[in-house]
Formats: structure tokens, C-alpha cells, sequence
């Protein structure tokens, strides 16, 4: 008896309290998505750490030694301040913010034509729209191969060019310097603004229509309900197409290396394609490292700051 009662006092005061159903979920979630966090570990830190680590010695493959060991090479910020020095780099990313003025604004505004165009019913409709879609579909260095050949100098373009003016043209438009830049820039926006109209139309189709009614019943014209109405509510929608192509031109590499291969010399010789002979021409992967790492942070604070703008706004 005696001992019941010492086990019944010896009791503690505050029991533990059982979890909360918020709790409970959020143990499980950290379960369920515990194998993902660690693949994105190793699949985007752990890179980037060797990056940074290969960033910061003078190491390549050349060495004969494991990057492990890449710390027999260390010379600090010296690949960043050749970076700094290296005038070919900055030719490179001066034709890239070429192709990015000319082609995401070129894209954007046919995207957005034909979007307004595709929000009504119309006769063939579907037929259009998946003959609209179709370049996006097509591979990059497909459609490389397309345009070097409808580029040559006995090529369709010069053809077409040829019936219309009633001259024999024949233009080399791949081996000018002036104007291979300008038939790389062509191809991009043909496959690439499918992309920005599928977008456009997507945030298009979501105005209220109620809102569209009631400005048409208070006497306002087409423009005047696309200004003031569309184009603010898709105003989001416009900032997350032009970041998406404004990075993505940084990246391109695929269709301009099949058309000119960076030629001809480096007239057509963007970020991605510079990057791509020196790692595997030169093989200085040190140096490779520190120029990633370079626009990588200065695309992400790029995007930090339109994000950070866009959360002000909205």
C-alpha cells in the first residue's frame, strides 16, 4: 500500500503535453522531404562550395592531381582580378547584353501582340496555337542546323530576298561579322518567343472578366481597357517572362554554336560559348570557376532586386 502511494506522489506536476495536430505536421513534412533537402545538397551546394574552393587556386586537369588537392595551387582572388583585366570576357558579355536588348523586348512585344490576338475565338484557333508552340518544341541545336542552312549564301533567305527586290543577292550571312550576330539573334527569337506568348496569355486569360464588361459598359475603348486594366494585372506576369529570358540568354549556347561556332574570330562569342572553349580548349577550370561565380552573383542579386521589387508593388 505504501508503495502505490509513494508511485502515485512521486507523479510529475506538469506531465508532458501531447503535440499539436500543426506539430505533428510539420515533423512529418520534415521527414517526408529530408531525403530531398540532402539530394539538393550534394546537387546544388556541394558544387558550389567546390566552385568556390577551385575559384580561388590555379588548378586544371593538366595538374595531374585530384581537385582535392587544388589547394597546392591557392592564389587567393588572383582569377578575379584576371577576370577584371580579361578584355575578351567583356567583349563576350557585351554581345550577350546585345542579344539581350534586341531579343527579350523583340520577344516580349510579338509575344504580347499575339497574345491579345489568341484571348477572342477565332476560326482554327487550336490549329494556330499548336503551329504558334511548335518552335518552342523543336531542339536547340535543331534549330541551329534549321537556321545555318536557311542562312547560306544559297540559302532560302537570300532566295526570298532575291524574288522580292528582283536582284541576285547573295549574302554570307554567317561569315560577315557584321551580320552572323544578327541571323544568331533571328533564330532566338523565333523559338523563344512562344515561350513568352504561353506566359503572357496565361496571365491574359486571368483578368477578371467583370472588370473588362463593366469598363466596356462605362464607355471605355479596347486600348483603354488594355491599359488600364490588362496590362496592370498582368504587371507580375510581364517582370517573371522578361527574368526568365533575360537569364536564359546568358545560357545560350546550343543554336549559335551550330550556326557559327562563336565565328567568324569572336564576332558571335557570348558569355556561354567563351565560357565553353576556355574550359575546353585552355582547360584553365580555376579560372572557368571564378568567371561562373562571378555571373552567378551578379545574376542572382540582379533577380533579388526585381523580386524585392516586385514584393513592394504587388
Amino acid at each position: 500500500m505504501s508503495a502505490m502511494t509513494a508511485a502515485t506522489t512521486t507523479r510529475p506536476d506538469n506531465p508532458p503535453k501531447p503535440a499539436t495536430l500543426a506539430e505533428e505536421g510539420r515533423r512529418l513534412g520534415l521527414r517526408m522531404t529530408l531525403p530531398t533537402q540532402i539530394l539538393i545538397l550534394f546537387i546544388a551546394v556541394f558544387p558550389l562550395l567546390m566552385q568556390i574552393y577551385i575559384s580561388l587556386t590555379d588548378w586544371s586537369p593538366l595538374d595531374g592531381v585530384s581537385w582535392v588537392q587544388a589547394y597546392d595551387s591557392w592564389n587567393g582572388f588572383a582569377n578575379f582580378v584576371d577576370l577584371i583585366q580579361d578584355t575578351r570576357l567583356w567583349a563576350a558579355l557585351k554581345r550577350t547584353f546585345l542579344v539581350m536588348i534586341v531579343c527579350v523586348p523583340a520577344q516580349f512585344f510579338l509575344a504580347l501582340g499575339l497574345a491579345v490576338l489568341f484571348i477572342d475565338n477565332f476560326i482554327g484557333k487550336r490549329l494556330f496555337y499548336s503551329i504558334l508552340l511548335t518552335p518552342m518544341m523543336v531542339v536547340p541545336s535543331v534549330a541551329g542546323y534549321m537556321f545555318f542552312m536557311l542562312f547560306q549564301s544559297g540559302g532560302p533567305i537570300n532566295g526570298l530576298i532575291s524574288g522580292l527586290t528582283g536582284f541576285d543577292v547573295s549574302i554570307a550571312w554567317l561569315s560577315d561579322p557584321n551580320l552572323a550576330l544578327i541571323a544568331v539573334m533571328i533564330a532566338d527569337v523565333w523559338q523563344w518567343t512562344p515561350l513568352m506568348f504561353l506566359i503572357l496569355l496565361a496571365g491574359l486569360i486571368g483578368v477578371p472578366e467583370d472588370q473588362l464588361r463593366a469598363a466596356t459598359l462605362l464607355g471605355a475603348s479596347w486600348w483603354q481597357r488594355f491599359v488600364t486594366i490588362m496590362l496592370p494585372r498582368i504587371k507580375i506576369v510581364i517582370v517573371i517572362a522578361l527574368a526568365i529570358r533575360v537569364v536564359e540568354i546568358f545560357k545560350i549556347f546550343d543554336t549559335l554554336y551550330v550556326m557559327t561556332g562563336g565565328g567568324p574570330g569572336v564576332a558571335t562569342e557570348t558569355i556561354s560559348v567563351y565560357i565553353y572553349k576556355i574550359t575546353t580548349q585552355d582547360l584553365t577550370w580555376a579560372y572557368v570557376a571564378a568567371i561562373a561565380l562571378f555571373i552567378l552573383i551578379t545574376l542572382s542579386i540582379v533577380a533579388n532586386m526585381g523580386l524585392r521589387r516586385i514584393a513592394r508593388r504587388s
